[in-house]
C-alpha cells in the first residue's frame, strides 16, 4: 500500500505545482502521456491533482476530452515531504529528456 501524505502537505504541493509550475505540469503531460491516448498530441493543459508515496496524478486536458494520468516516482516509492520535491523534479528532467527541451537549473 503506497505512503499517504497528510492533507495540509498535498495541498500545499497541489498549491505549489499548479501556481508555480504549470508548464512544468504541462511537460510533464506531453512526456508521461501514453501512445494509445494520443501522446502528446492535442495536450492543451494539465494540473497535478494527487500524488502518494508511488507517484503523481495529473489531470490531462485534450481539446476534445480530459483524462487522468499516473506517474510513478523515477526513484521508486517515497514516504516524506522533501522526498515529493525530489521526485517532481526528476519527472520534469525525464520529461525534458524525453521531448529534447533543455531544463532549466534547479535552485
Amino acid at each position: 500500500m503506497p505512503h499517504t501524505f497528510e492533507s495540509d502537505v498535498v495541498a500545499a504541493i497541489l498549491r505549489h505545482m499548479n501556481g508555480d509550475h504549470t508548464d512544468d505540469n504541462l511537460l510533464i503531460a506531453r512526456a508521461f502521456s501514453p501512445a494509445a491516448e494520443g501522446g502528446a498530441d492535442g495536450i492543451t493543459g494539465a494540473v497535478m491533482t494527487g500524488f502518494d508515496g508511488d507517484g503523481g496524478t495529473w489531470e490531462v486536458t485534450r481539446e476534445d476530452a480530459a483524462t487522468e494520468l499516473r506517474v510513478p516516482w523515477p526513484g521508486g516509492p517515497i514516504a516524506d515531504r522533501p522526498a515529493v520535491r525530489r521526485e517532481v523534479v526528476a519527472l520534469y528532467d525525464l520529461a525534458c529528456e524525453r521531448l529534447g527541451v533543455e531544463p532549466r537549473p534547479h535552485a
